[in-house]
């Protein structure tokens, strides 16, 4: 259990975030297929990044650790083309990582391998079978070992076939493993209805040479081409930048600066979602990694609007909704939000776990199947003592109900604090340097 106290003070200085997760877990499962050792520097060292560098590694991949960075060589990475019937299964668990799993089932699927996907309880709950389906109408042979459409599940790479998907409900994800198994089948792979969705997997998959044309609702891949390695610096994630940005939108006073932060625009929706709130913010743009762009995001505290929020945007803001939601707690008006059916298939059924947090500091949530709406109190949290916020063991929960914490009268308990850890390991130490008047990260 956690106390998380109200702010001592305004929040001011600067802050590095941690690097970005989804870069992260690309960047660590891409390497085996460059053409010699990659460099990736600092990537975020967390618990489901970790799976995917654990992965590699039991796959074949050589790995050397220094002091921020790592250095991934192919080693005996399997190759494109069938695993015979004794080939040696791999283990491989996946913990909590939605995005380990599914970007490996299209890794490995046309591939010399035979592996055995797993994860925690959490993991196991989630849906595979929005990836399972199409890499099986590719010729991908895919057996569940237990509930059809969850983990765990055995994968026996074979020669496959390029296909056109459309999909349903744009999912970077998807549009990954998709994009991944082409780098292997005969013919070309498309991808349609992505939408929105996070480019990241396209992005560095250009950048490695791979034959990757089109954006938006149709992406193309063709297998072919020789991936060449890299050297990454992985940018800040943005998603961990919304928590200390709130806090600076709710404690009097405060004015913070998060630098080094990914700037790419299918992940910064939130910023269209700030100013509708009536937040006044500055970008300033440095540069650029591995075709993202790169920058700082600078704001302070004010007074909040309502808003309300649905349809193309959610995916690129889908991670920061419970964060949004506090936000919202503290706006003036009613803010809905829509057409995020998937948060109930996270880590935690977040549109149910955020309403009850907000319930609990005393918020009027009305809950839908796909959102909800929320009656803001800018005038602050109702009860007269600290409440329990319950956060299964979901990282952005804990993150989102700290921060509603330091804009509280008495604070909030956290039932699970370690869970930050899955995203971002520094998070309590942030917060307080930035209380303390901050300095960069």
């Amino acid at each position: 259990m956690r106390h998380c106290a109200p702010a001592r003070g305004p929040l001011r200085g600067t802050v590095r975030v941690p690097g970005d997760k989804s870069v992260t877990h690309r960047a660590l499962l891409f390497a085996p297929l460059g053409d010699g050792p990659s460099r990736v520097d600092g990537w975020l060292e967390a618990e489901d990044t970790l799976r995917s560098l654990e992965a590699v590694r039991v796959l074949g991949a050589d790995i050397q650790r220094g002091r921020g960075d790592l250095v991934i060589a192919p080693g005996s990475f399997p190759q494109a083309g069938d695993a015979s019937d004794e080939a040696l299964m791999v283990d491989i668990d996946c913990g909590n990582s939605g995005t380990t799993t599914r970007l490996l089932l299209g890794l490995l699927a046309g591939r010399r391998v035979r592996a055995r996907l797993d994860g925690d309880a959490s993991l196991r709950s989630r849906p595979m079978a929005r990836v399972v389906e199409p890499l099986r109408a590719m010729g991908a042979v895919i057996r569940y070992l237990g509930e059809d459409g969850r983990l765990p599940l055995e994968i026996h790479g074979r020669s496959l076939t390029g296909i056109s998907h459309g999909m349903t409900v744009a999912s970077a994800q998807v549009k990954s493993a998709l994009l991944l198994s082409g780098l292997t089948a005969v013919g070309s792979t498309t991808v349609l209805g992505g939408g929105r969705s996070r480019d990241h997997t396209e992005r560095m998959l250009r950048a490695m040479g791979a034959k990757v044309t089109g954006d938006g609702d149709e992406i193309d891949v063709c297998s072919g081409s020789t991936l060449r390695a890299f050297d990454l610096d992985v940018p800040g994630d943005p998603s961990s930048a919304a928590f200390p940005l709130a806090s600076a939108l709710l404690v009097p006073g405060s004015q913070i600066t998060v630098a080094g932060m990914m700037l790419n625009a299918t992940r910064t929706g939130i910023s269209e979602v700030f100013r509708r709130m009536g937040v006044a913010f500055t970008v300033e743009s440095t540069g650029d990694a591995a075709g993202e762009p790169v920058g700082g995001l600078s704001l302070g505290f004010g007074p909040l609007r309502s808003f309300s929020l649905g349809g193309a945007e959610i995916p690129t803001l889908i991670d920061e909704i419970p964060m949004l939601a506090v936000l919202a707690s503290r706006a003036a008006g009613i803010t809905r939000i829509r057409d995020a059916a998937d948060l109930r298939a996270k880590e935690s059924d977040r549109i149910a776990v955020t309403a009850a947090g907000l319930r609990a500091l005393g918020v009027e949530v009305a809950e839908h199947p796909d959102g909800m709406d929320i009656v803001g109190r800018p005038e602050g949290y109702p009860v007269g003592d600290s409440v329990v916020v319950h956060t299964h063991g979901d990282h952005r929960i804990a993150m989102a109900f700290a921060v509603a914490g330091l804009a509280s009268s008495h604070g909030v308990e956290l039932d699970d604090d370690d869970c930050v850890g899955v995203s971002y390991p520094g998070f309590f130490d942030d917060i307080e340097r930035l209380q303390g008047g901050g300095a960069p990260g």
